[in-house]
């Protein structure tokens, strides 16, 4: 593999990576705390309804979570084409 390949081949994993990430993202914050308001608020967890905890803190949390995912996707795929130096 050439070194235009290997890096064509990289940012393409990276881009599929960046587009699952947002993907997940977009459904934790627009589905869960608008689309599907209605029905995750009938499950409650500690008193408060789980669309509206998505809307406040949730969508924030999967954030964060999403950020670590991202590192460690990158970190590993860093590796497999030898960018880790």
């Amino acid at each position: 593999m050439d070194k235009h390949e290997k890096c064509h081949r990289y940012w393409k994993r990276n881009i599929r990576y960046v587009m699952v990430l947002l993907l997940i993202w977009f459904a934790a914050s627009y589905g869960a705390s608008i689309i599907f308001k209605d029905e995750l608020n009938e499950i409650q967890i500690a008193g408060f309804k789980l669309g509206f905890w998505f809307a406040q803190q949730g969508s924030m949390y999967v954030f964060v979570i999403l950020i670590f995912v991202y590192v460690w996707l990158m970190n590993r795929l860093d590796k497999e084409f030898g960018y880790d130096k």
